[in-house]
């Protein structure tokens, strides 16, 4: 038995669709076939059930599934934990960012690939939910998120910031000179929110249901539309105060509302290795600028 052959058992047996798991594999529909038939033959038993338009796992191939995909995990921290011992010199990263986290980061991704140019980065940007299964999956390394509003199992968030929830508003806008704004205040302007699911908007959900005085014209699953709307008019969105790090023509003025605190995280799984190229990232990362003045505008 091969790990080569178990990884593409694996594969066959998440997508259950030879087409498509040759294609990610990058091999030959017969090489996949042929890799997994002496798979079988060593085990003296079936696997996969095959047809013109369908593949199932049997009661063998469910049952091999997950020690399967642990020993890829194994062998994949054993190639990493090697690689650390070259100094950081080689590897690869795979974070997960939510989109209002995003602008926090850009500083340390562009330190982080100058100091080490051979270490690969992968970033997905994608709502809280979606990154914390590619958490669980072991699909990226950590993620970088504001603190969910409940706990998530078998996950660890570590404070790199305090933040708070905020108006954001054109610097034009009647609201820019104020200290703080109260949710009256916030009624008597259209509002343009991040859709539901984002994690600005699930914190301001938690605090001010049910919230139907607010006259919401638009939502967004895109920041960056989102500021570029509010920059050319009077709309008002509520976003995390570190969303708009380094965005010019916006200001952000906190919601003068009770237990109005967003920490920004990183995420990790319970008891998962640390690569020391994810540790020096974060250091980085925690060093930061960025994350310096969130630290300092908290004290």
């Amino acid at each position: 038995m091969e790990l080569r052959q178990l990884k593409y058992f694996v594969k066959v047996a998440e997508t259950l669709n030879f087409s498509e798991a040759s294609k990610m594999l990058n091999v030959t529909q017969s090489t996949l076939s042929q890799q997994i038939k002496q798979l079988e033959n060593e085990f003296g038993t079936q696997l996969l059930m095959r047809s013109s338009h369908s593949v199932m796992l049997t009661e063998a191939g469910a049952e091999m599934l997950p020690y399967a995909q642990k020993t890829l995990h194994d062998a994949e921290i054993c190639i990493d934990r090697v690689n650390d011992l070259n100094k950081i010199s080689i590897g690869t990263i795979n974070i997960g960012v939510t989109y209002s986290f995003s602008p926090i980061l850009t500083e340390t991704l562009l330190t982080f690939m100058k100091m080490y140019p051979k270490v690969r980065l992968t970033i997905f940007y994608k709502p809280m939910a979606e990154l914390m299964e590619l958490l669980r999956k072991r699909e990226v390394d950590f993620v970088l998120a504001f603190r969910p509003t409940l706990p998530v199992d078998g996950v660890e968030s570590h404070i790199l910031f305090q933040n708070c929830l905020s108006a954001v508003v054109a610097e034009y806008h009647p609201l820019a000179t104020c200290r703080a704004v109260t949710l009256s205040q916030l009624e008597r302007y259209d509002l343009a929110l991040p859709s539901k699911g984002l994690q600005a908007r699930n914190a301001f959900d938690h605090i001010v249901t049910p919230y139907n005085k607010f006259r919401i014209r638009i939502e967004l699953n895109e920041v960056n539309i989102l500021l570029k709307l509010i920059r050319c008019s009077q709309l008002v969105s509520v976003l995390a105060e570190a969303t708009i790090h380094n965005e010019k023509g916006v200001k952000a003025i906190p919601l003068d509302i009770p237990d109005n605190e967003m920490a920004g995280c990183v995420h990790t799984l319970k008891g998962s290795y640390r690569k020391r190229s994810m540790q020096e990232f974060v250091r980085l990362l925690s060093e930061s600028m960025a994350v310096k003045e969130r630290q300092n505008a908290w004290i």
